[in-house]
Formats: C-alpha cells, structure tokens, sequence
C-alpha cells in the first residue's frame, strides 16, 4: 500500500492527526494493534483548549450530543477544594466539558472511516525503516510516519529512540464499575473533583458517578510497590478499596473496564527523527491528573497535521516541520513539571508539613492572579509560541452574509487573513492555502493572520509586513 503519511496508533491523537491531513487532501492510513477499541476512557472530559480546537474544526457540535451529564464545573488542581476559572481567557468553554475519551475516539474514527481513510485493526508494527525519500512499516510506504502509539510506543522503540525522565514510584488502578450496594459514604450527584478525593487507610480514592448506574474509581497508593502496569486489575483490590474508604456497605457490583497507571514521567528529547514524528503519549507521559493527556495529544496533532501537509505538498518553508519539535516539546515539559508538583500535594500521608503546604496552596488559588495562572496552565489556554502572538479569541463577527464567530471561518483547516478594516490587503501567491475574510467586531482589532491551528500569526500593530509573516509560516 502506497500512502503519505503513516499514523500509528487510533487514540485521540492518531484520530486527529489523520483527520487534519484528510482534511488537508493528504492520504493518510491508520495503524492499530489492538483489533477493538476498549470501551474505557481514560480521560472523562476535554480540557477548555481541546474544546476549543475541536470547534476549529467543526467537530465539538455533534460530539455534546455524547456528552455525559455534569454539573458546571471548574477544573482542579492536585484535588485542591478550589474551582479553576478560565473565564478570564476569554474562553467559550470556561470548564472541562464532559465527553469521556472513548467517545471522541469513537466519533473521529467513524467519521474516518465514511471519508475512505484506512484504519487498520490487528496491525501490530514489527519494523520501521526510513530512508532520504520515506518510511515502510511492512507492506506500507509512505513519505512520513507520525507515532501515536501511547506511553509503550512500538515505532520508538523500534527506532530505538531514548525516553528519558522517571521511573514511576506508584501503581494507581482506574476502573469503571457498578455497585451492588452502597454507603452513604458513595457520592450521588455531580460535584467539584475535590469533593470525590478521600485519602483513608493509606489510600487516595476517588469515586464518581459516570452515567446511569456506572462509576469512576481511580485508586492506589502512592507509596511503594505495586502490580506491573500489564497485571490485570482483579476484583479483590477493587473490593478492598471500596470496604476500606467507603465502609462494609459498600459492595462491588461488576467491573466493566479497568486498567492501571504510575506516576512515570518522561519525555523524548527530540519530536522528529528525520521521517518520524512522536506525537501525544508516545511523545510524552505522565501522571494522569488534571486531565491533561489527550489536551497535549490533540494539540500535538493539530499543531503537526498542517505542517506536514504542507511538506507532502512541497510548499513548506524551511524549518516548518521543525517547528512542531521547537514549539510542542516545551508544552509537555510543563505537563510534566506540573503533574509532578501535584502528585506531591495528592500524596495520601498524614505528614504535617505536606498538610501545610496543602493549606497554603488552596490559599494561592483563591488568588484571581493565582488561579487565572494555574487554569490557564491545566487548560492549555495559555499556551503561546516563541515568536507568535497568542491563541485567536473566538471573537462574534459580522460579515456581508451573516453573523459568524472565528473558529466558524476555519473550519476548512487552512490559514486565515481577517480583516477587520477597510485596508486593502491581497493574498497573491497564498490564495491556495490561506482564507480571506471582511469582517466587524467590537474588538480593537485591524487584522490578524492566524495560523491552522489558531495561533496569531501576525496583526497589523506588529509592524512587520504581512508578506513576510505568509512566507514564513506558508512558503
């Protein structure tokens, strides 16, 4: 089989990534070893970020049609009693919105799948070889291969590609389970994270409501030995952690899903070795609070599918397919920084002096400063690119047809020159690959150009010409 581009691996990230180069008119194949996706979602909800770059593409709409029901809520730090308010960013989606994991992979797989782009189930990577013209995983060729294929990566250890940081010094379960019996200890309703988290008899647990007569458990110690990450889950720890933090009453239904995570933290040093990209886990992992992973993943996507369309093209500048590496490493790095910080807060021990350092950090977060700083962090908000302005505001706007919002004017996942004056600007030579629209906002704005993944580009105060921002960003 003959493709451009290789994605490996059908999580978030991998789905993501093969629809933005669909959408680019770039062939695209996806491989998967597992034959059926796992009805268990990691993740419970997209971070305001990840809602935000789903909009970009027209994608969220149809997915709050499988969002569960929740309260609205703000995101959490290290299960700290304070709601994260990202409403100073100017988001449309101020909380985490609550469509699980497994339904987004669910959606974006179909909708591949009605487009004609392979996903191939069963397909277990046993060799990558590259050369100056392409990659060839088995009977596969194509001009470039994206590793999406999470925490355990094939294709990177293949490569034999390092993936330094930490070993992992704990072994947390998540499952989703039913109860045949409950104590009033059980929680019923919708609530802040930090009103799940119990920290009893040497364990942290949290225990949530999903849907229907299904819940969330994520358990474990944080705190010595545990089982491998590949031990199935067994009923009995299950059991154990339901009788020790929420009493005898509470008895264990079935398990319906389950698997396990540490505290590992690491990262590949380089995102690109020549042919072969690392994207979302295979890239980065961590450990899994805040909701956080498939934020990075979907970014990582996005921020790599039109790069690579316009090298497959041929009308990459110089050193845009390195950016992805410049601009995407240090996102993670932060992640990871910031999950480990809250892994020191979330550990379960009655130690004076971490209590005081709990204390006082719920204290920080009722800061607005503080706060606006931390949701901006978890959310992915904040992310800005050296040399780029920041994340385009989905700005109301009025055009000569009709009234639009931003992410409505790019769905098409190219770029887009808005003008919101009346100077004459022409696009000769980028028509192909950059939209321009008139438009009214209330805004003090003149014009932007923002890249395909919603980044500002350029704007008429900087002082540089356009000309010179379209080269550099679109050949």
């Amino acid at each position: 089989m003959q493709t451009e581009v290789i994605v490996v691996g059908a999580g978030p990230t991998g789905l993501m990534l093969a629809h933005e180069l669909t959408l680019a008119g770039i062939p695209a194949v996806v491989l998967e070893k597992q034959r059926t996706r796992s009805a268990q979602s990691r993740a419970g909800g997209l971070q305001p970020r990840t809602a935000e770059v789903l909009d970009l593409r027209g994608l969220l709409d149809p997915l709050l049609d499988r969002a569960l029901p929740r309260g609205e809520f703000g995101g959490h730090f290290a299960a700290l009693p304070v709601e994260l308010d990202c409403r100073p960013w100017r988001t449309r989606y101020p909380s985490p919105v609550a469509i699980p994991q497994a339904r987004l992979e669910t959606f974006l797989e179909a909708r591949l799948v009605s487009q004609g782009v392979p996903v191939l189930r069963g397909y277990e990577v046993k060799a990558v070889e590259q050369d100056a013209d392409g990659v060839t995983v088995g009977d596969i060729r194509g001009s470039y291969l994206v590793a999406c294929d999470g925490g355990h990566s094939a294709v990177r250890k293949l490569l034999g590609v390092p993936f330094p940081g930490t070993a992992g010094t704990m072994s947390g379960v998540v499952a989703d389970i039913t109860l045949a019996a409950r104590s009033a200890e059980v929680p019923t309703t919708s609530e802040h994270f930090s009103h799940y988290m119990k920290t009893t008899g040497g364990f942290f647990s949290v225990l949530h409501p999903i849907e229907g007569d299904l819940y969330r458990l994520m358990s474990g110690k944080l705190s010595g030995e545990g089982p491998g990450r590949e031990e199935p889950v067994t009923a009995d720890e299950v059991r154990e952690v339901l009788r020790v933090v929420y009493g005898p009453g509470t008895e264990l239904g079935e398990i319906r899903e389950a698997s396990r995570f540490s505290d590992s933290s690491r990262q590949v040093e380089r995102y690109r070795e020549g042919r072969v990209f690392f994207a979302g886990d295979a890239a980065h992992i961590h450990l899994p609070f805040g909701g956080q992973g498939v934020n990075l993943g979907v970014q990582d996507a996005v921020n790599l599918g039109w790069k690579l369309a316009a090298a497959v093209r041929g009308s990459a500048p110089e050193g845009l397919l390195d950016s992805y590496h410049t601009e995407r490493h240090p996102v993670a790095a932060q992640v990871l920084r910031n999950t480990r910080v809250q892994g020191v807060i979330t550990n379960p021990t009655r130690d004076e002096d971490l209590a005081a350092v709990r204390d006082m950090f719920t204290d920080l977060l009722r800061l607005p400063e503080v706060n606006r700083f931390i949701s901006g962090m978890l959310s992915g908000l904040d992310v800005q690119y050296p040399g780029l302005g920041p994340r385009m505001i989905d700005l109301d706007l009025a055009t000569q047809d009709r009234p639009t919002r931003v992410s409505r004017l790019m769905h098409s996942g190219r770029g887009l020159l808005l003008s919101l004056d009346d100077t004459p600007r022409s696009l000769d030579g980028w028509a192909d690959r950059v939209d321009h629209v008139r438009a009214k906002t209330d805004e003090d704005i003149d014009a932007v150009l923002i890249r395909p993944d919603g980044y500002i580009a350029w704007s008429s105060s900087d002082g540089q010409p356009l000309e010179t921002a379209l080269a550099r960003w679109f050949g």
